[in-house]
Order: structure tokens, then C-alpha cells, then sequence
């Protein structure tokens, strides 16, 4: 029983709030069609309206294009990231940009430099360090949980 509680213990220790998280695109599909339903009054009970045959070919013609990333603006000085290299993943923290490279250090060594091409950076998953609060949910729960369990220990 202690054993499995130092390791309880020890495992919350070590545990930590903040997670990498890709931040996703806005999609600007969505967005038009969000902006559209808004203008609309929502009291028309009155039929939708045909569709001529001159907007079909509008609806035809659109398609997805998606929206350039722009790394440099991702990557911004003293940001910690995630970062996938020709399929090697790094955990840094970026220096700065020389030209059309990034200089930057691992997280856990500030004296190593790496230096990555932005062509080499896979621009869809750059993941930004963010503080996780379903994490920092659990782990309060779990605590108070076995603060309320060490009480009624004693007491009884």
C-alpha cells in the first residue's frame, strides 16, 4: 500500500500542466458561412428562395485553397515549440531567424544551436507549449481526493 502511494505521490510530482498543442488553421469556409447565417434574421419562416441556374456555376467554381503558413511568423524569437524535421521531432526553444534559417536551442540545453532551413520544417506540425487545463483539472481533483483520503485515515 505505501509503495503504491510514494509512486501516486511521485507521479503527480512529475507531472506538468503544460502539453504541446498544434494551434489549427481557421477554415475560411466556415468562417463565410458562419458570417452568412448570422446576417440572416432567424424569424423568416418564409420558403428558402430558388437557386437560378447562374449561381450554380458560382457554387461550382469555388474551391479550397488553403491558406499559406507563414513559418517565421510561427516561429517567433523565445517561443517554445515543437517541431517535426524531416521526421524527427524536436522539442526547442527559437533564437532567431538568419535568412531563411532557424537558429535555435533544445529545451533542455541552451548551449547546443541547431540550425533548420524553413523548407525542412514541417509547417503542419508546429506545436506551441500551452498550459492544459483538463490536466491541471485532474491533477487538483486527484489531490485534493488524496488529501481528503490521508484525513479520513487519520481520523479513523
Amino acid at each position: 500500500m505505501r509503495k503504491n502511494l510514494y509512486f501516486i505521490i511521485l507521479s503527480l510530482s512529475l507531472t506538468s500542466c503544460y502539453t504541446y498543442q498544434v494551434k489549427k488553421q481557421p477554415d475560411p469556409e466556415t468562417n463565410n458561412k458562419q458570417a452568412s447565417q448570422r446576417s440572416t434574421p432567424s424569424f423568416n419562416n418564409t420558403a428558402a428562395p430558388m437557386k437560378t441556374l447562374t449561381d450554380e456555376p458560382k457554387a461550382l467554381n469555388i474551391q479550397q485553397t488553403p491558406v499559406p503558413i507563414n513559418i517565421q511568423d510561427k516561429l517567433a524569437p523565445n517561443k517554445n515549440v515543437k517541431i517535426d524535421v524531416d521526421g524527427r521531432s524536436y522539442k526547442i526553444i527559437v533564437d532567431r531567424w538568419e535568412s531563411d534559417s532557424l537558429v535555435a536551442h533544445p529545451v533542455g540545453s541552451p548551449k547546443k544551436v541547431l540550425k533548420f532551413h524553413k523548407n525542412q520544417i514541417n509547417a503542419e506540425k508546429i506545436a506551441e507549449k500551452r498550459f492544459s487545463q483538463p490536466i491541471a483539472d485532474i491533477i487538483t481533483v486527484t489531490a485534493y481526493a488524496g488529501i481528503g483520503a490521508l484525513i479520513w485515515y487519520l481520523v479513523r
